[in-house]
């Protein structure tokens, strides 16, 4: 079984779909792939998979999400795992957000929708080699 993981959090079903399927045709089955549609479901989901041993190396967060903004949850992350790589996936973050991201959650990268599918698998297998 995989024992890492790439979590996917936006609340629009159509970006959540289209970002799984580019990811995991680019990264094949090195990952498991998750999905949440909002900060709390994401935040869940990484308890799930703490709990059963996996290992959440990158999640890429939508910004603008009812319930929790991404820089908030990406904050929450940091502060209670630590070590996952973040990417922030937005077309609406105010720079105050994007800086915040950085300072207090150790954001590695903030792509702007839409986004490239070669940019954002770029930034990714970066980020990865460096795990």
């Amino acid at each position: 079984m995989t024992e890492a993981a790439i979590l996917c959090v936006d609340d629009e079903t159509v970006i959540l779909e289209s970002l799984q399927e580019q990811i995991s045709r680019h990264f094949g089955e090195q990952f498991l792939y998750e999905a949440a549609e909002s900060a709390e479901e994401a935040l869940e989901i990484l308890e799930e998979l703490n709990e059963e041993g996996v290992k959440t190396v990158v999640i890429v967060s939508d910004w603008l999400m009812p319930g929790m903004r991404g820089d908030e949850f990406l904050v929450q992350v940091y502060q209670q795992f630590g070590d996952i790589t973040t990417i922030m996936l937005t077309g609406q973050a105010d720079d105050a957000a994007i800086e915040r991201a950085r300072r207090e959650a150790n954001l590695y990268c903030c792509i702007h929708k839409p986004w490239r599918e070669e940019e954002l698998l770029k930034i990714m297998t970066t980020a990865l080699e460096s795990v």
